[in-house]
């Protein structure tokens, strides 16, 4: 992943965030639509169809993942069959190298691109542009990010953090035409704009959904149409995709459209599937001349070297954990600082980028399991952030007098837990004693409890309860004498 990520800085970027009640509430407007669009299309197929598809998926992908080597094999010996070139690249470095070259051989100085997760992730646009070419993007929401220069703020819905006054300003502003703040409005001048681009350029470059081994097909789904215009005008097709990508038969593509536009958009099925084997074999066919596939690897080997982490590569990026975070939906996707927000994001880049540069990431998150029950490949989120959590706190130089400290409270507390005398005696000193450390203060705007120093951290983000000055004992002592 790029070195622009800025993942170190969350504390400040969530505090900001936190600051802003426009934010809060378009993000809690957009996620609650989301959640309860996915909620009745998963419902339309009923309890025991919709588990039975999430079982298969996640089947479909633990077997492919541990055999991963071989379908990639495949994928690309089908892909060479049918008239289209491979690329294997080990780093962002080496896949904006490689399609820059293309772009340079055939003197072309203008692409398209549809919505690209990966390719925001090696951020491509920035290094073509330092190569003199132009990328630009054709999905609505990719369009507005890249007129704002930011970066996605959600898996699905990239501008979900601006409304459409937002957006109408941003046109006017950057395109320099007056924009209406009706949607159907925006919508009709990016298109009348984003025409003339594809009219022009002269390659396409698109990410994908899924790679089936066994056909050697791209399957791309969108809702906008932009993808087959990205496909079919250029004469040259790019796609870019993650080793995670490839799934062994093209029977497996029917599990993978039943949850993915479910999940992800609340739809049954998205407006447009492209299934794309290969070059155009006729001149007036539709479709590009040459296809290339670029097969990146930026750090995904590692995750699969782990048991437990490989999991993280089931990701069909759906964006359903980001929808049902409680802290997504009030920070967003920009605070997290990478490419990749929300639960899953806090799982992927540290893998990607290394701990050290995202070791906050990993706390960015309730652990309530709200993402896991969501996922329709059941990944569990919560048990990769602990893991996460668990190998950060091991890499602390601070570590080892943590761990004496840690060992020394632990068994002074298993002492007074296994000894009703002792913790009779404690509890009755923690009640005198406890003026010394517990202070009344607030969490967000609610009155609440908390420890000063040296225990003050334990309590920045939780209420703590004085103890009672009557004990739970007394009490019913008490009621039993009455």
């Amino acid at each position: 992943m790029s070195a622009h990520v800025q993942t170190h800085n969350f504390r400040d970027s969530y505090r900001q965030a936190l600051a802003n009640p426009d934010l809060r509430q378009t993000l809690s407007k957009a996620t609650a639509q989301f959640v309860t669009a996915r909620k009745n299309a998963a419902s339309d197929l009923g309890e025991e169809e919709w588990e039975r598809l999430r079982d298969s998926a996640r089947r479909i992908k633990d077997h492919t993942l541990a055999h991963v080597e071989r379908y990639l094999k495949q994928f690309s010996t089908n892909v060479e069959r049918v008239g289209g070139h491979v690329y294997w690249a080990a780093s962002a470095a080496d896949a904006n190298r490689y399609i820059a070259g293309i772009a340079a051989a055939r003197h072309v100085r203008l692409v398209v691109k549809s919505k690209s997760m990966v390719t925001e992730e090696i951020e491509l646009n920035r290094a073509l542009a330092q190569e003199g070419i132009e990328a630009v993007e054709t999905d609505l929401g990719e369009y507005i990010i890249q007129l704002a220069n930011e970066r996605p703020s959600h898996v699905i819905a990239p501008a979900i953090h601006k409304t459409r006054r937002d957006v109408a300003s941003l046109f006017s502003e950057k395109l320099k035409l007056d924009c209406p703040d009706e949607i159907e409005g925006i919508a009709a001048l990016a298109r009348r704009v984003l025409r003339e681009r594809f009219a022009s350029a002269g390659i396409g470059i698109t990410g994908v959904n899924f790679a089936v081994a066994e056909t050697g097909t791209l399957v791309l789904i969108e809702n906008e149409g932009n993808i087959r215009m990205t496909t079919s005008l250029p004469p040259v097709h790019i796609a870019v995709m993650g080793i995670e990508k490839v799934i062994p038969r093209f029977a497996d593509v029917d599990v993978f459209l039943k949850l993915l536009p479910r999940s992800g958009t609340g739809q049954r099925l998205t407006s447009y599937q492209s299934f794309i084997t290969g070059v155009k074999k006729n001149p007036e066919d539709e479709g590009p001349e040459e296809v290339h596939v670029v097969v990146l690897d930026n750090g995904r080997s590692r995750m699969l070297a782990h048991p437990l982490t490989r999991q993280s590569l089931a990701c069909i990026r759906c964006g359903a954990c980001l929808n049902a975070c409680p802290v997504y939906q009030q920070i967003g996707g920009h605070a997290y600082g990478s490419v990749y927000p929300g639960p899953i994001g806090s799982v992927i880049t540290p893998q990607l980028i290394g701990l050290q540069k995202a070791s906050q990431l990993p706390y960015a998150s309730s652990l309530c399991g709200a993402c896991r029950e969501v996922c329709p490949v059941k990944i569990d989120i919560p048990r990769l952030l602990l893991h996460l959590r668990a190998e950060i706190t091991e890499q602390s130089p601070t570590r080892a007098n943590k761990s004496i400290g840690e060992r020394l409270a632990f068994k002074v507390w298993a002492q007074i837990m296994t000894r009703p005398g002792l913790y009779t005696l404690s509890t009755r000193l923690g009640r005198i004693f406890q003026g010394l450390f517990v202070r009344e203060g607030k969490i967000s705007d609610k009155p609440t409890t908390r420890m000063f120093t040296p225990l003050a951290a334990w309590t920045a983000a939780r209420d703590l309860r004085p103890l009672d000055a009557i004990s739970f004992r007394d009490r019913w002592s008490d009621g039993l004498k009455k």
